[in-house]
């Protein structure tokens, strides 16, 4: 299964707060540390807002920050929401056609593929991943 950049950079995001929880992180920053593009960072961010998992501040001392401890953040919880419309294969989506519907039984298999590959995020929390502080040289 390959995750789209959308949910990569969700994840890293999420990872970089738990390491300083409490701390805000500005877009700005986030975008220069992932060097990647503001406007891109705020749609990630917007969403992950929207869902309850970061709060956000603006002005001086403003950003975003976890909105719950990241031992109650679970992984499969962040993947879905990041990757809502993205259905693993064609056939998955909404009006997805399918030539080969009633003889097909790669469907099946990708089904059981996509729950286990879930399963095993819902077993992890964003503590269990979150990054280790950089120590001092």
């Amino acid at each position: 299964m390959r995750l789209t950049s959308f949910t990569d950079y969700g994840l890293r995001m999420l990872m970089r707060m738990a390491s300083a929880p409490g701390r805000a992180f500005s877009t700005a920053e986030l975008a220069q540390e992932f060097a990647l593009s503001r406007n891109h960072l705020a749609k990630i961010m917007q969403r992950l807002a929207q869902a309850g998992l970061i709060e956000t501040r603006r002005g001086g001392g403003g950003g975003a920050t976890l909105a719950q401890p990241a031992e109650g953040i679970r992984l499969g919880t962040v993947v879905r929401l990041l990757e809502e419309g993205q259905p693993l294969v064609e056939c998955f989506g909404s009006g997805g056609a399918c030539g080969l519907d009633g003889r097909c039984r790669l469907k099946s298999r990708l089904r059981s593929a996509e729950a286990a590959f879930f399963a095993d995020l819902d077993g992890a929390t964003l503590a269990d991943i979150a990054l280790t502080p950089l120590r001092a040289a």
